[in-house]
Formats: structure tokens, sequence, C-alpha cells
């Protein structure tokens, strides 16, 4: 590995990444409550971080005739991103022997949700609010402060997924972590469009929006992982 390589050039200043993204769409907008379990808003989030690192070219999911096991995760390009969060990411991802999306999936999960929040109440795109039921129980929430990149974002949802506009490569990454928590339907409220029909819609565009063939790789190999991870987490352990 060369330490002295320069970083890459990451995501302009005052431009979300894939990760912040989701993470915002997850939030409701006026309760500022996630509108899926914690559980699954984590596994979303971390499925994003690989998609990131998948999209910039630093990871990829190895394909058959290569050293490493076909399906593992490896690290192409170790240069840091400039991004924390996903340097942290890239920094576990080569720190191991090539891992499953499975594997790297609940390594990367743990605490990703308060990070991401933290950094989009930062951003100034969401308000951390706290309440107290009874003195006791503490209640948090992050409503959305109305800013111009989330409504760029949701607009950009809409014109895909309902007006029936080509998705890029990165608009069918968000979808398809949308879907892989089914909440596709959620996140684009009352649209005229039945909740099943967004469903299929999202598939078709996670399924077909991606002419980038590691990425194309990545999208598959992490819904099937989240399906292995959220599977298993609702399977009763035998008595």
């Amino acid at each position: 590995m060369n330490l002295t390589a320069p970083p890459r050039s990451g995501p302009s200043r005052g431009s979300m990444i894939l990760v912040e993204e989701v993470a915002l769409l997850l939030v409701h907008e006026i309760s500022g409550r996630a509108v899926v379990d914690p559980s699954r808003i984590n596994l979303a989030l971390a499925g994003a971080v690989l998609l990131d690192l998948v999209a910039s070219g630093q990871v990829e999911v190895a394909g058959p005739g290569e050293q490493v096991k076909a399906g593992r995760l490896v690290v192409r390009d170790p240069r840091p991103t400039g991004e924390p969060l996903l340097d942290e990411a890239l920094r576990r991802i080569g720190a191991v022997t090539p891992r499953t999306p499975e594997n790297m999936l609940l390594e990367l999960h743990k605490g990703l949700r308060e990070e991401v929040l933290a950094r989009l109440v930062a951003r100034g795109l969401l308000r951390s609010e706290e309440k107290r039921i009874l003195r006791i129980f503490r209640i948090r929430s992050w409503p959305s402060t109305g800013s111009a990149e989330e409504k760029t974002l949701r607009t950009a949802l809409y014109d895909v997924l309902v007006i029936g506009r080509s998705a890029t490569t990165h608009e069918a990454a968000i979808v398809s972590m949308l879907h892989a928590v089914d909440r596709v339907p959620t996140v684009l409220g009352a649209v005229g469009v039945n909740a099943r029909e967004l469903r299929r819609r999202a598939k078709v565009v996670g399924d077909g929006g991606v002419a980038d063939q590691a990425v194309r790789r990545a999208i598959d190999a992490v819904n099937a992982a989240m399906m292995v991870v959220l599977t298993a987490a609702t399977v009763p352990s035998p008595s």
C-alpha cells in the first residue's frame, strides 16, 4: 500500500454523499422520526456506504477468476476520499481478509444512524430536538429544515419513479437502498401511484438503472446481503 498516495477527489464541499441522502429520506420531514426501524435503517446506511465506495472505484465485489473468492469485497484503491465516514469504512474493509457483503454490513452498521444524522444536523439539513415524557423517557427527533438540497433530492426521486425519467447511477443506488427496506412508497407519499406499483418501479430502476457493471454487481450483492441479514434477524432461535 502506498501510504503517501494523495487523497482522491471526494464529493465537493456542500454536496451530500449517498449515505447522507438515504438517511435524509428515511427520516420523516415533519415528525423527525425514522420511517423504518433502527436495524433496517442502519443496514440501509451501511449498504449506502459500500455503494459509495464502489461507485468511486475504491472497493469492488470480486468476480469469477480472481485471486479473491468471488463475491468478496476487495479494496482496489486505498487512497482516502477526504470524507471521514467513508475513509473509516475503507480502512475497515482493507484491514481484514476480504469478506462478504453480509459480514461488512454487520461490521459497518453499528451506530451509523446517529453518526450520519449528526452530520446532517451540522450541515443544517436537519434539526436535533429532544423531549422527555414524564421527565424520564427521552425522545429524540430530527425534523427537516426544508433545505433546497432535500427538495432537489425528493424531486429527483419523484421524476424517476412517478414521471418515469431515466435514473442516473447515483439515483438508482438511492432507490435500491430505499427499496431494500421497503420504504419507497413511504418516502414518496401520496403521488397518485399506488404502493404496489411504486415498489415495482423501484425494483425495475434498481435492477436495470445502472450501466456500470461494478456498481451493478455491488447493488445486487448488497441487496442480497441485506435480505440475508434481515431474514436471519427475524428467525427465532431454536428453543
